[in-house]
């Protein structure tokens, strides 16, 4: 690493991407900071949360404070094609999706690295609780140091290509060590608490956002036992996610919970809880990243969302890009949408999208 090695941090106005930006000066980079302008143009009075006007005013103070360029880049359309519409489509087909891991995948790693080039800026940066490393002239995935930050599953769609340009500073820290450095180095974000919305969602109120944006695609249908049994009537698959046990608005003599969605029926079918385990799934939209891939069975640990316990897995090559996932104990409320990503150890194997689950009370469809 030279002197001027340039590197471009996406600063979203919080105290790890803050911190990320100044241990990356103390360590020599040339360090450009910025802030992504995705809000849609209809929300721009929207204040509060990740890369909001609030925080573009934060992130710009310790820019300055630092002593270092700033600048606010125009990712509106981009955001909105590859995260605002892919969400409002995931939940109108009956799948439940993770805007994070979208906007991971197209918009910090993908859009900024074309920006970062622009800019001849040599890396990419953001405050993520990872690591990357070069093992075996393969870049690897490495959970972050600190356990309960960790956030190598909402990285896992990372090529290799990116890998090679991408740091993540907080990789040794702890949530607590990034605070107290934020504090010696006086930055404003050392205190400010975690935003935990969804960024483009004004009071994290995902159904009136949907109805805003897709009110005539919604559409009222049955809400079916697992016999079949017309249970009632329901305003919208997109008001449910499997697993989901209020808002029903059935009466029960036990909790009836969301066993699955079916869309082409336009049908929510519920359950009891009992019925929400499987014994496996099927993923789909694979990226593997200490391997090339699988030709024969793999045992992993397997985390099917964010915040699951990883669990002892085995994986099965099914097809060209999917593979088949078995427990080897019932899982609870396999989503499809979510992601499943696999480990050995601390280190990402891959992952993909879940499309349906298998194993169980009943077949997920």
């Amino acid at each position: 690493m030279t002197a001027r090695t340039k590197v471009l941090v996406a600063m979203s106005g919080g105290v790890d991407s803050s911190v990320a930006a100044a241990l990356l000066l103390e360590q020599g980079y040339d360090v450009i900071g910025v802030t992504m302008q995705i809000w849609p143009r209809s929300g721009e009075e929207h204040r509060g949360g990740c890369c909001s006007l609030d925080a573009v005013e934060d992130a710009r103070r310790v820019a300055d404070l630092l002593g270092i360029p700033y600048y606010v880049l125009n990712m509106r359309d981009v955001f909105e094609a590859t995260v605002i519409d892919y969400f409002c489509n995931e939940y109108l087909h009956g799948r439940t999706p993770n805007p994070c891991i979208a906007c991971n995948r197209h918009v910090k790693f993908d859009a900024l690295m074309k920006k970062a080039d622009a800019l001849e800026a040599d890396y990419v940066a953001t405050g993520h609780y990872a690591r990357i490393q070069l093992l075996g002239g393969r870049w690897v995935l490495r959970k972050g140091f600190d356990r309960v930050k960790d956030q190598s599953y909402v990285l896992y769609p990372l090529t290799q290509q990116q890998m090679e340009r991408v740091l993540f500073p907080l990789g040794e820290y702890t949530k607590e060590k990034t605070r107290e450095k934020a504090r010696v180095l006086g930055l404003r974000t050392a205190e400010k608490p975690e935003s935990q919305e969804i960024c483009f969602v004004p009071n994290d109120d995902y159904w009136e956002f949907l109805k805003s944006r897709r009110s005539g695609e919604i559409r009222e249908g049955p809400i079916l036992d697992e016999q079949g049994k017309c249970l009632g009537t329901h305003g919208g698959v997109a008001h449910f996610t499997v697993g989901q046990r209020r808002g029903i608005g059935i009466s029960s003599p036990y909790p009836l919970y969301v066993v699955r969605i079916e869309p082409d029926r336009n049908a929510i079918v519920v359950g009891p809880r009992e019925s929400l385990y499987r014994r496996a799934l099927i993923c789909e939209d694979l990226n593997w990243i200490s391997v090339e891939g699988i030709d024969v069975p793999m045992r992993v640990r397997a985390k099917i969302r964010y915040t699951a316990p990883e669990a002892p897995a085995v994986l099965f090559p099914c097809g060209r890009d999917e593979v088949r996932v078995e427990f080897d104990e019932p899982q609870f409320a396999i989503t499809p949408g979510q992601a499943a990503v696999f480990y050995e150890g601390d280190i990402v194997v891959g992952g993909g999208t879940i499309r349906c689950s298998l194993g169980g009370p009943a077949e997920s469809h």
